[in-house]
């Protein structure tokens, strides 16, 4: 099995080396449309709807790159991928970025050769119950079925809960978010565990959210970003810099409705800067000076694109909380653009 592993992330290296030498930024240029991994599906995360348009804070992160790039937040094909061929897709070079429920840690960094270039949501794992099991506690799931997606983080962060409180578990393995809703709803699991925003969107499309509750415990960090692959620094810095616009842009009270005032100048030289109209930014990563202009009039600016998708407001109902920034006394702090 330690073979099986071991041959299996050298693979995801190889790929990675090599699709990575190519220039994605150049690629994508001459593509005209950026490849961006998403999930399969999350409600507010990344989902199509009725008309197959992909929406949600994962794929609104995927139209900024392309507006930044191309100037065409809609110059995107949406690749959906299941937490087994997300690391494959990228490393083959079949998507140029994954955006999606994707966790930082050490060996995906390292030993898989991707470059996750930031966090956009502060995350951790939780469990998701239904409240007639009568259960308030994760300590109190001894001897539960658990539904649980393979191929990711919460497989191990499980087992060592479990194990440090000295209960077991039997995992129901399951390789989409569509497939564990099923699967827990149906009764084939006592509770379904993933990241805590991932079971709050999971609840919000449930016939009855109220019957459902999520468990108090957090059992891990889970700092969730987009990533790209190691060794083509240039395309790195570029995605890197268009999430840090989104954040910065917010931190400085750049929106969607009055980014084409600002643009035309302010005594602020760090918006300046970040907007195109002082300095060449823009030029330094091989674009249009108005690059992050057009990556926040995409979707607005990070707390626009909370909002709008997985905030208070709406059915997912998720709180600032980490994700606030960090003049809010959260986590958020993006690097001056200088």
């Amino acid at each position: 099995m330690r073979k099986t592993v071991l041959f299996g992330a050298l693979t995801v290296a190889g790929l990675a080396a090599s699709a990575a030498a190519a220039g994605t930024l150049d690629d994508v240029k001459a593509r005209g449309k950026l490849n961006c991994g998403v999930t399969t599906g999350l409600a507010g995360f990344a989902a199509p709807d009725a008309n197959g348009e992909w929406n949600g804070f994962d794929v609104d992160v995927c139209r900024a790159v392309a507006a930044a790039v191309l100037g065409d937040p809609k110059a995107v094909e949406f690749v959906p991928t299941t937490g087994k061929t997300r690391f494959t897709a990228l490393a083959s070079g079949e998507i140029d970025m994954l955006a999606r429920n994707t966790t930082w840690t050490f060996s995906r960094d390292v030993d898989l050769k991707f470059d996750f270039v930031g966090v956009n949501y502060y995350d951790g794992q939780g469990f998701l119950v239904p409240k007639e099991l009568g259960v308030t506690s994760a300590k109190e799931l001894d001897g539960a079925t658990v539904c649980i997606q393979t191929g990711t983080t919460t497989e191990l962060n499980l087992a060592d809960f479990f194990r440090a409180n000295n209960i077991s578990y039997e995992p129901v393995p399951i390789e989409t978010n569509a497939e564990g809703q099923q699967q827990y709803l149906a009764g084939a699991c006592d509770t379904y565990t993933t990241d805590a925003s991932g079971l709050a969107a999971t609840r919000a499309t449930f016939e009855d959210p109220s019957a459902h509750a999520l468990l108090p415990e957090i059992i891990s960090k889970e700092p969730l970003g987009p990533l790209v692959r190691h060794g083509d620094n240039e395309w790195g810095d570029l995605v890197r810099w268009t999430l840090n616009a989104l954040i910065a842009a917010e931190e400085y009270g750049v929106t969607s409705t009055n980014i084409a005032e600002l643009s035309a100048g302010t005594n602020n030289p760090e918006i300046n800067r970040l907007l195109g109209t002082e300095g060449n930014l823009g030029e330094m990563l091989g674009l249009s000076a108005d690059w992050a202009k057009n990556a926040i009039m995409a979707g607005g600016n990070y707390g626009e694109i909370f909002a709008k998708n997985i905030g208070e407001a709406t059915p997912i109902g998720l709180a600032r909380g980490l994700n606030a920034q960090w003049t809010n006394g959260g986590l958020l702090y993006s690097p001056p653009f200088r």
